[in-house]
């Protein structure tokens, strides 16, 4: 959704969990006279709040963030009237990028992009435009992720260390669940135990 005011600075919050890049994104952009960083956050959950504190333009977000990560971030803000976010990651993984999209997620870049070209998706986004990154583009859809919401909750615990246990008590379930959800996530990602089984969405962007 395009700006109302197109003539006023581009709002932006900018969440990334690695202190020196967050600081430097921010400095980026701030050298462009059309955009004003008007919060920064090292977590999903200082991400979320600065959101509901400050009615950004636009949110860019890190994917791997302690607490929440950038998708369920997208998905919690999904809907927020006059948000636009733009995920901005080192993996190129296409479960990452479908799931980006699912949440609504106006752009998907790269880290290793110019800085010129993060600027640019902003002002593209604030109109109302999607930017995605084209390494991405042409594979995105090529393997469908298999895990249910719940599957992939569950397998991200268990792939932290997490017990049977420790698991059904975080999600309210029983630990008899927690074992159905876990079998079947092995099952459907063709491994031999939850460990393996967490490492193989993890590194196809399921998790």
């Amino acid at each position: 959704m395009a700006r109302a005011d197109a003539t006023a600075p581009i709002r932006v919050v900018v969440a990334e969990d690695q202190v020196m890049v967050l600081g430097a994104l921010a400095a980026l952009l701030e050298m462009e006279a059309d955009i004003s960083v008007i919060a920064q956050a090292r977590d999903g959950l200082q991400a979320l709040e600065a959101v509901r504190t400050h009615k950004p333009d636009v949110l860019i977000t890190d994917i791997e963030m302690p607490g929440l990560s950038g998708l369920d971030v997208a998905n919690q803000l999904s809907g927020e009237h006059g948000l636009c976010i733009i995920v901005l990651t080192v993996f190129a993984r296409a479960g990452y990028f479908r799931r980006a999209m699912e949440a609504g997620v106006a752009g998907y870049l790269l880290k290793d992009r110019p800085a010129s070209a993060l600027a640019d998706a902003v002002r593209r986004v604030a109109r109302g435009l999607r930017v995605v990154d084209p390494e991405l583009a042409a594979e995105a859809w090529s393997e469908l992720d298999p895990l249910t919401d719940r599957e992939r909750q569950v397998l991200r615990l268990a792939g932290d260390g997490k017990t049977s246990a420790q698991i059904g008590a975080l999600l309210g379930i029983s630990e008899g669940t927690v074992r159905n959800y876990l079998s079947d996530s092995i099952s459907k990602l063709g491994t031999t135990n939850r460990i393996e089984a967490a490492r193989v969405a993890r590194l196809k962007g399921w998790l």
